[in-house]
């Protein structure tokens, strides 16, 4: 276990709501959500105030209304988001290029060698926050620790706007105070099975046997009984700028008949839509890849100049795609994947594609 590295995780407070409230100040100090609001919209994020009604993310929006009746409801707006992510990551970058973004609105950094030479990681998330604060008007809370699990969870303890410094030392003595729930990998059904077997703290789970943990939980056993002691030599993984987001589904049964085709091509439509909104990734391009019984495939495109980020903006464009791709009962689809992509944002006018039969380079996962 590496003790000596120092790793700071700054997650933004109530981001999507903050850069609302920031880019119109009449909504500061009231219940504020960004979603849709429509009859199926979802609350991407919940500001403080609407929280202490018992709105939060991934709640339905008919459920926020009910729970507060004076809630401001605000259409998400992704490309301010993405810009202001973008002046974040530019205050990050002064101290170290060893960064990891989780999402738009947090990100781990290994500061142990840092361009400023400055020997506690406290002081590098102190002036970070600072700069975020002064130079774009947001809070962040930061967390500091010998590992990615002790940040992470460092930086939720005094929200908002905290900062707390797990040290080495008292690593044991500060998880002995958690509930397994504030672990990763533990999940609701993962916190209940934990439960029936009278598991409720970090501190009983350290008392349990890496054999048990195995026995019962696998590969996760393993990663438990670390987490439990305080043990986590994950990298911080620098990665690139996402350029696409997508998904795909393979049918249970081939597709030959155009109306169950397109009810399939609607539900890939509201799962790209949600992998989206809760991305923030923001693209051009439509690409619709479909594959079919033989293992062959082909691919359509479609670039806009305007952001496809809801269902009204991509389903017409995906049957639009579709209808350019040719299927029947001799030759029918097994998979269907829908994506957007960064593209090329200048066109206006549908691509016409090449058939092909390799792996597009829009990866699908």
């Amino acid at each position: 276990m590496q003790y000596n590295r120092k790793i700071i995780h700054i997650d933004m407070d109530c981001f999507y709501a903050a850069v609302e409230c920031l880019d119109n100040p009449a909504l500061l100090g009231v219940p504020v959500i960004v979603g849709h609001d429509s009859e199926r919209g979802v609350v991407s994020t919940a500001s403080y105030e609407a929280r202490r009604y018992g709105v939060h993310s991934a709640q339905s929006i008919r459920m926020a209304k009910r729970l507060c009746s004076d809630l401001h409801i605000v259409e998400p707006h992704f490309e301010r988001y993405k810009e202001i992510s973008d002046a974040i990551h530019k205050i990050f970058q002064r101290y170290t290029d060893l960064i990891e973004p989780i999402s738009l609105d947090e990100a781990f950094l290994d500061v142990t060698e840092n361009k400023k030479n400055i020997e506690l990681a406290i002081d590098i998330a102190k002036e970070i926050k600072f700069a975020i604060c002064k130079e774009i008007g947001l809070t962040a809370s930061a967390g500091v620790s010998y590992c990615k699990l002790l940040a992470k969870i460092a930086s939720d303890y005094n929200k908002p706007d905290g900062l707390c410094v797990i040290h080495p030392d008292n690593a044991i003595t500060f998880l002995d105070k958690l509930k397994v729930e504030d672990l990763w990998l533990v999940g609701h059904k993962t916190a209940l099975e934990l439960h029936s077997l009278g598991i409720f703290t970090v501190k009983q789970l350290r008392g349990q046997s890496l054999t048990t943990l195995a026995r019962l939980f696998g590969k996760r056993g393993q990663q438990f009984y670390n987490y439990a002691r305080g043990i986590d030599d994950s990298p911080i993984e620098v990665r690139n700028v996402r350029k696409s987001m997508s998904c795909e589904n393979t049918f249970m049964q081939d597709l030959s008949i155009r109306s169950n085709v397109i009810i399939e091509l609607y539900h890939i439509t509201i799962e790209l839509v949600n992998r989206l909104s809760e991305s923030g990734f923001v693209g051009h391009t439509l690409t619709l890849k479909v594959k079919y019984a033989d293992f062959t495939q082909v691919t359509r495109s479609v670039t806009h100049t305007t952001p496809l980020l809801t269902k009204h903006e991509i389903l017409p464009l995906a049957k639009k795609l579709l209808a350019k791709i040719e299927f029947n009962a001799l030759h029918p689809i097994r998979l269907m994947g829908l994506g957007v992509s960064s593209g090329d944002e200048k066109s206006k006018e549908e691509k016409e594609p090449k058939i092909h039969y390799e792996e597009p380079m829009l990866p699908f996962t």
